[in-house]
């Protein structure tokens, strides 16, 4: 009798063993490959938005760079030229998108006398890498990034970051670790990623449960080699005395704007919140680009960072 019941525990043991191993894979793979959006579909949504222009891009002065990250792999990247200046703002891209949606912001940098870089994030555009890890791995990419403005331009550089979403959070987790710009943006951008996991899956996805998103950490550290919660861009703001601008939309389900208020709120030193009453996740600028514009620049005049 105590045989068979040996034997039942250890088939059922194995059964949950296999299941929690389904979970954790299932769930890893739907982070570390998350679903990108088409990249000839992002150039035909920027261009018929008139978001990005041919013209202005054939003649504006640029050059491309092939940048060695040290995660062992090459991003592209494209420094954008229009002034005689040595103010560069660093624009990085949300997940699933390219350096086509930064030329947006390029536009706007350029109208307020800035110079720009757009690259892409690993595993997205022509970057190489094979997983996407949600700022951890991103931020030593636009580490590389930085390094190679700073030799392209020399001692004279200033310089700001942009970040939309997941760039955001590559942002601020890169101001953490290294605070060397002279200010940083931060639109729609999460303040932990544990949490906005857990948000994503309860409302867009099956697995409701935290027991998957316990084995989606777990796996993911297997797997991909961080621990999820190094991925936390409010444990960074202590870290970051350099001024920085918090963007969101009230309207935005994706990324909550609770997260750039609670941001915003712990941030010491100089910083700005800029809410917009209306928009989806990632469209505040396209909705209103001449709030977003006059914000940025309102910011960047209160800390006399607007080039003379």
């Amino acid at each position: 009798m105590k045989k068979r019941i040996f034997q039942i525990s250890a088939v059922v043991s194995s059964a949950f063993s296999l299941l929690a191993a389904a979970v954790g894979i299932a769930a890893s793979n739907r982070l570390m490959y998350v679903k990108k959006k088409d990249e000839a579909l992002i150039l035909e949504r920027e261009t018929s938005a008139k978001r990005y222009d041919e013209v202005w891009y054939a003649n504006v002065k640029k050059s491309e760079q092939w940048i060695r990250s040290e995660n062992g792999y090459d991003v592209k990247a494209i420094f954008l030229e229009p002034h005689n200046t040595s103010r560069y703002v660093v624009i990085c891209h949300g997940v699933t998108e390219t350096k086509v949606n930064s030329f947006k912001y390029a536009r706007m940098f350029e109208h307020l006398g800035f110079n720009s870089v757009v690259y892409d994030h690993r595993r997205h555009g022509d970057s190489g890498g094979n997983t996407t890890s949600f700022g951890h791995y991103e931020k030593w990419d636009l580490k590389a990034v930085i390094e190679a403005l700073k030799q392209h331009v020399g001692p004279d550089l200033r310089f700001g970051i942009h970040g939309e979403s997941m760039g955001a959070a590559t942002t601020l987790l890169y101001a953490g670790m290294r605070d060397d710009a002279d200010f940083y943006i931060s639109d729609c951008g999460y303040s932990d990623i544990s949490e906005q996991i857990r948000h994503v899956m309860k409302t867009t996805t099956p697995l409701k449960t935290p027991i998957a998103l316990k084995l989606a950490q777990v796996f993911m550290k297997w797997r991909d080699g961080y621990a999820m919660k190094t991925v936390s861009p409010r444990n960074a703001l202590p870290w970051i005395r350099k001024p920085v601008l918090f963007i969101h939309s009230l309207e935005d389900t994706f990324v909550l704007p609770k997260m750039s208020i609670e941001m915003h709120d712990l941030k010491k030193g100089p910083k700005a919140l800029k809410l917009f009453e209306t928009g989806a996740h990632a469209q505040s600028y396209n909705l209103f680009p001449e709030e977003y514009e006059g914000a940025v620049a309102d910011f960047l005049k209160e800390n006399d960072l607007l080039p003379q």
